[in-house]
């Protein structure tokens, strides 16, 4: 499936209830759902194909583990929110606020399948955090944008990914958080080209 750039979208955009679950079912759920990042240029549309859950303010791998603070604040608050943040002093990563406000949690996108890349895109591979902002082309100005808004949110199209394709890993770069660090809690399509990396693999449904 493709579209050219600036092609409308035909899925329906998902409702906050959505997101105001427990936010590993989400990170799982998500995979398989579109992406939609309406520009002045056009649509950027991308099929998301791998997330991280990051849950509740004990996760020694959240950025929430020290407490409510400026940075974080959003994941304290309302699901279905965007939390964006720069690592490195250069890339970009995307989140989606999930569960009841008060309980910071969020499900970070890590890799998309390109749909509809619009012209700066087009050569950007979004397989892995700091692309998928650059392929959206998202930055802190979307920080706290709402998801069930009309200019970054998520599309169902139909497609359900059975349990049998989804493979489930330890998260990626949170050696810091000791044994947080070993939570399956990072999902992806198996077999699709644009995951960021393969790991040693849970059972999906863990």
């Amino acid at each position: 499936m493709a579209f050219a750039k600036g092609a409308s979208t035909w899925g329906r955009k998902l409702p906050r209830a959505f997101y105001d679950r427990p936010t590993v079912e989400v990170a799982r759920e998500l995979l398989g759902k579109y992406l939609v990042r309406h520009t002045a240029d056009g649509l950027i549309i991308g099929r998301i194909v791998e997330t991280e859950a990051y849950v509740g303010p004990e996760d020694r791998a959240s950025h929430a583990w020290r407490g409510l603070t400026q940075r974080t604040a959003i994941m304290f608050g309302p699901p279905g929110y965007a939390y964006v943040y720069m690592i490195y002093g250069v890339h970009h990563c995307l989140n989606i606020v999930t569960e009841r406000e008060g309980y910071p949690a969020a499900v970070l996108i890590r890799a998309l399948e390109p749909i509809a890349p619009g012209a700066e895109s087009a050569s950007i591979i979004p397989n892995g955090p700091g692309k998928v902002c650059r392929y959206l082309a998202v930055d802190r100005a979307l920080n706290g944008a709402d998801l069930c808004g009309s200019v970054l949110y998520v599309e169902d199209r139909g497609e359900v990914i059975a349990p049998e394709h989804i493979v489930s890993t330890p998260r990626i770069g949170v050696d810091y958080a000791g044994p947080w660090s070993e939570k399956p809690w990072r999902f992806y399509i198996r077999g699709n080209p644009f995951v960021s990396r393969p790991g040693r693999s849970f059972s999906s449904r863990g």
